[in-house]
């Protein structure tokens, strides 16, 4: 019960049902989801350490703010991890992979085409846990896992834009990269796809 509150919680989060300050009492998340309030203060003691539930004692329990200090860091972290995860899986990557990668981004088109932020968000996903998964280094994988969802808003933002379209464009130069074996260049691309989001810090 305690991961199931976490998970439906970072969701509502993520997707914007729970809005950015919007107070979080731990009575009302377990009676709209169906759990004791138990599993649901845990959750959001865990949120609290992702950075994306903010609280002070005795005075507020609330949605972290889309940009905090937390998120700044979190993308600089992430960039830098997936600059990583490419170059170190570029030699094991095979025709294979390079062909699931541009079927999710030929899925991620799609969907910014359709106007679907969620399974926009998906297909990069997809995208991008090909050179993660192959660069074989679990703690890389382990700090993604915890710290992406710290820019999903960011994520929805930007794929609901008109510039989502670049991001088509940076993700076919970042497999033809690949697909040359062109280290260098892979990371350039894996660093500006990244750096892209920085704009938003400053909305």
């Amino acid at each position: 019960m305690r991961d199931e509150a976490y998970e439906r919680i970072r969701r509502a989060i993520i997707e914007g049902d729970l809005a950015p300050g919007e107070n979080l009492r731990d009575a009302d998340l377990a009676a709209e989801l169906g759990l004791s309030r138990a599993p649901v203060r845990q959750a959001l003691t865990r949120l609290v350490a992702d950075g994306l539930v903010e609280s002070k004692p005795q005075s507020y329990t609330r949605v972290a703010p889309v940009v905090s200090d937390d998120v700044r860091d979190a993308l600089q972290l992430v960039r830098t991890l997936h600059e990583f995860a490419v170059r170190a899986a570029l030699p094991r990557l095979t025709a294979a992979h390079i062909t699931a990668m541009r079927d999710a981004n030929a899925r991620f088109a799609a969907a910014i085409e359709a106007g679907d932020v969620q399974a926009a968000i998906e297909a990069d996903d997809e995208l991008h846990d090909v050179p993660v998964e192959i660069c074989g280094n679990r703690a890389v994988a382990a700090t993604l896992d915890k710290y992406s969802p710290l820019l999903r808003r960011l994520e929805r933002a930007r794929f609901s834009t008109l510039p989502a379209h670049r991001s088509i464009r940076r993700h076919d130069q970042l497999i033809d990269a690949i697909e040359a074996g062109d280290a260098d260049e892979a990371t350039r691309v894996t660093s500006t796809i990244w750096a892209e989001l920085a704009p938003l810090l400053d909305v």
